[in-house]
Parts: structure tokens; C-alpha cells; sequence
């Protein structure tokens, strides 16, 4: 199995996103398909905390931490001050799949969903991003050739995520 494709969610903040791409998650998963995420953040996180072994590893120099249980593992590996990666090359270390989702990143050139929330109905990413393939909003926009949806059809979304072919549309 190899990655079939990378679908994006993107919108400004407070748009609902993450409640997007987790039902996205959910539903796709249970078609029996492999979906992973990926999330760009515009702000430093932390995914361990002070007191923690592997936590103290990191602040003693490591670069690399691999945490591994009976239930998950995951590597942090800390830039020291080098550049953020290309997103390509976060995209080579996912394993094998049938999609990732990707949320944020909305100038990378894949193909995307715009998700817009209430507090941005009037600020839109296209028709500026030749990659937004559809628009998902609660209110109609007007002007937009896109297909539409309601933030909340989830089946509908995810039917037009996989049947998406980028020659077709």
C-alpha cells in the first residue's frame, strides 16, 4: 500500500478545522481505510512535559526521542534552531496509507477544502487559491462555482475527498 493522496483543510482561525478533520477521521476510518493527519502549527507546542524521562532527555541535548508503549510510539525530534522541514519531507516519513489529511499549510499546492466558520464569512482563501476544490460553510457564498457544503456534512465531504481526481475538477 502506498500514500494514495494528501487532501487539505484550510480556512482562518476559530473556522472549525479540527471538529472537520475529526469527523473526516472517523468517517473515513470506518470505510476500512487508512487515514492519517497532519497539522501545521503557527505557534511552538510541546508534546511533553517537565518531569517527564523523556522530557529531561530532550532538555539534556537529544535530538531525536523515541517514546514507545504497548500502545503508541512517537518520535519528537527538535530542530536546535534549524528550519522548519519542506512540507514534502513530512510527508515521506508518514508510513504507508490511504490518505493524509492535512490541516493548515494553505499555501502548499495540494488540493484543499475551504472550511469557513462565522467569524470569517466575508474572508475567503479563493477564488485567490487555485487549489480550493470546495467550500464547506454554513452559509451559502455566493459567487462560488465550487461545490458547497454544510460544515457538518461529513459523509458528503469525505464521498468528494475520495472520489476526488485532480484531473476531473
Amino acid at each position: 500500500m502506498t500514500v494514495r493522496k494528501c487532501f487539505g483543510i484550510a480556512g482562518w482561525k476559530n473556522s472549525g478545522k479540527t471538529t472537520l478533520v475529526s469527523a473526516l477521521v472517523t468517517e473515513i476510518a470506518s470505510r476500512g481505510l487508512i487515514v492519517s493527519t497532519m497539522k501545521h502549527a503557527h505557534h511552538s507546542f510541546d508534546l511533553d512535559t517537565p518531569g517527564t524521562d523523556s522530557f529531561q532527555h530532550r532538555e539534556a541535548g537529544a535530538n531525536e526521542v523515541v517514546l514507545v508503549s504497548a500502545n503508541r510510539w512517537a518520535i519528537q525530534h527538535e530542530l536546535r534552531g534549524n528550519e522548519e522541514p519542506s512540507f514534502e519531507a513530512m510527508v515521506s516519513r508518514f508510513s504507508s496509507c490511504d490518505l493524509i489529511l492535512v490541516e493548515g499549510y494553505k499555501k502548499e499546492p495540494i488540493p484543499k477544502i475551504e472550511i469557513i466558520g462565522p467569524d470569517n464569512i466575508d474572508d475567503h482563501l479563493w477564488p485567490g487559491d487555485e487549489n480550493i476544490r470546495a467550500i464547506a460553510s454554513d452559509s451559502d457564498v455566493s459567487g462560488c462555482s465550487l461545490p458547497q457544503f454544510k460544515r457538518a456534512q461529513t459523509t458528503e465531504i469525505a464521498d468528494f475527498i475520495l472520489n476526488f481526481q485532480e484531473n476531473s475538477q
